[in-house]
């Protein structure tokens, strides 16, 4: 069994079948992410009355630490070496006698361990005292942070004329700040308070936020409309968080006093921006929201999150009038949460695109061939890659041939993203490559679909100059602004090929339009399939990667 856990209480849970997110870290290099963290600072200020505050706030005296090495002198160093003479006068010098320090420091944007040393990250190049939660990605990664330095961006402000329904909704609260990991532990947690830091700082310092998007009021989701996605004994054991200081539901899920607060708070703003956008008070929306959701199972937390934030809203729109709603998670593990809340509904069509690599990567659920149950089969499309390293062509190809089609027919009334940026490139956990340019076209092609009633909800994302890049260029796109810099000719890796012709081949069974579509890619797919092997009979050279260094299918024309 796992457990909440403190030094004065226990409450049994169900048992999770994983270590946790940061347990699948050590075939992708990255293990110095094993669950072991420092704890982030409590202490805020109100984002309200002072954005620079609380964006500021980010704990700093934290991420250096001090560690003693054995007592060293020059006779210790050198008595094996005769290099001093007994003869010789040592007036000029005293051997070493205190305590040699070798002071540890972790990176601000991607919290990896570095030494004092250096002052760029070894990981992601990052300063040490960069301004990172000042300035958000608009900080230089290269240099201390100076107030010179600070850059103003032109600021387009809110009008408080404007009609709230042609505007896009942003939900914040700086509570949600507080959920933060107590224990102090050797690596900083990944999912901490600077992640919503560094996107407020981002959109303050573009004029975006508070400036260009109107702000909702916050407030804590009710018992009564938990019950709806989770049951009541989940919303109780969250609910006892709040008695304790430091818990635990799993080894890297954490919770303090809090975290129930946040958790509902969060809860509550999914589902006010989701009833706004359907009932026509806001346009579309963007909730800035902490602690995550999609891994929160109608019985378990787990994978950081505590409430499902993307179920709660899909059902807040159901009571509000849509009648079907559309969850694309492209957060780079599975939602399991998602999957299983909606698992045997009709009404709810749930599209996730996550690294898979049969079952390897957190949490180890959604293959293709997860599809729903109980007469709800196709209602649930998993696009399971096999790889890390996916990027931009992969994702947009997914789009353009699964994600869009099926979408369409089943024609939804509101559409939410929930939106993880932790197949971001430069993500410590994804390994992924998606750029802000990728996720703002697929934001693109989602808005097109619901009359544009689309509601973006933050999941995941752990390098802080990634997801505050990639949000900022996601609420661009809500407010009416073209991606920056349109791909052009996608094409997708082989195996990222291999992995939509599996998913078309399950799914038009369900969704007879991408029928059609299985078989166009799959004649191409053979077509090249049989020229490779022609080639390399002929030239004995080695073709598996189809044209291109990078695995690319770049001799294919696609004319879908």
């Amino acid at each position: 069994m796992s457990r909440i856990k403190n030094s004065e209480a226990e409450i049994s849970l169900p048992c999770q079948g994983f270590n946790g997110r940061c347990g699948n870290l050590e075939s992708d290099g990255a293990s110095a992410l094993a669950c072991d963290r420092s704890c982030e600072e409590k202490n805020m200020s109100g984002i309200s009355s002072n954005l620079s505050e609380v964006i500021c706030s980010g704990s700093q005296s934290d991420t250096k630490k001090a560690r003693g090495h054995k007592e060293l002198t020059f006779q210790d160093m050198y008595d094996n070496n005769n290099l001093f003479d007994e003869d010789d006068d040592d007036s000029d010098w005293e051997p070493l006698q205190k305590h040699v320090e070798v002071l540890r420091w972790f990176c601000p944007n991607c919290t990896m361990l570095n030494f004092d040393d250096i002052v760029h990250c070894d990981i992601c190049g990052e300063h040490k005292e960069s301004g990172i939660l000042r300035q958000g990605f608009f900080a230089s990664p290269t240099f201390q942070y100076s107030e010179l330095e600070s850059k103003q961006i032109h600021k387009d402000t809110f009008s408080q004329n404007s009609a709230p329904s042609s505007c896009t909704a942003i939900g914040f609260d700086e509570r949600m700040l507080l959920h933060s990991e107590v224990e102090m532990k050797s690596h900083p947690h990944p999912e901490r308070p600077d992640r919503l830091r560094a996107i407020a700082a981002s959109l303050a310092i573009a004029g975006i936020f508070p400036g260009r998007c109107y702000p909702i009021t916050a407030r804590e989701i009710t018992k009564e409309e938990l019950q709806m996605v989770h049951s009541l004994e989940h919303i109780k054991d969250v609910d006892h968080t709040s008695k304790l200081f430091a818990s635990y539901f799993t080894s890297d899920t954490y919770a303090n006093e809090h975290s129930a607060c946040a958790a509902r708070l969060a809860a509550g703003l999914c589902a006010d921006l989701a009833s706004g956008i359907v009932t026509g008070r806001v346009k579309n929306g963007f909730a800035l929201v902490r602690p995550p959701g999609h891994h929160a199972g109608v019985r378990q937390a787990m994978g950081f999150c505590l409430h499902n934030n993307a179920a709660v809203a899909a059902v807040a729109a159901q009571k509000a009038g849509a009648r079907k709603v559309l969850i694309v998670d492209w957060d780079v593990h599975h939602g399991n949460g998602t999957q299983e809340i909606f698992d045997q509904n009709k009404s709810v069509l749930y599209i996730s695109l996550h690294r898979h690599e049969g079952g390897k990567f957190y949490p180890g659920t959604g293959a293709a061939d997860e599809v729903g149950t109980m007469g709800a089969e196709g209602f649930c499309v998993n696009v399971p890659w096999s790889r890390k390293g996916v990027g931009d062509n992969d994702y947009v190809f997914a789009f353009q041939h699964v994600v869009l089609p099926i979408a369409s027919e089943f024609s939804p009334d509101l559409t939410i993203i929930s939106a993880g940026f932790d197949a971001a490139r430069g993500d410590p956990l994804g390994c992924c490559d998606v750029t802000p340019s990728g996720y703002a076209k697929m934001t693109q092609m989602l808005n097109g679909l619901s009359g544009g009633k689309l509601l973006v909800i933050l999941e995941g994302g752990y390098n802080l100059r990634s997801i505050s890049s990639s949000a900022t260029s996601v609420i661009k796109v809500l407010l009416g602004e073209r991606p920056e810099s349109e791909l052009q000719n996608v094409l997708p890796s082989k195996s990222g090929l291999q992995t939509v012709i599996e998913v078309l081949r399950i799914q038009m069974k369900f969704w007879p339009t991408v029928g059609s579509t299985f078989a166009k890619l799959q004649s191409q797919w053979g077509i090249k399939t049989n020229e490779k092997a022609t080639a390399e009979e002929k030239s004995g050279t080695n073709m598996v990667e189809m044209g291109s260094k990078k695995g690319y299918l770049s001799s294919v024309e696609w004319t879908f």
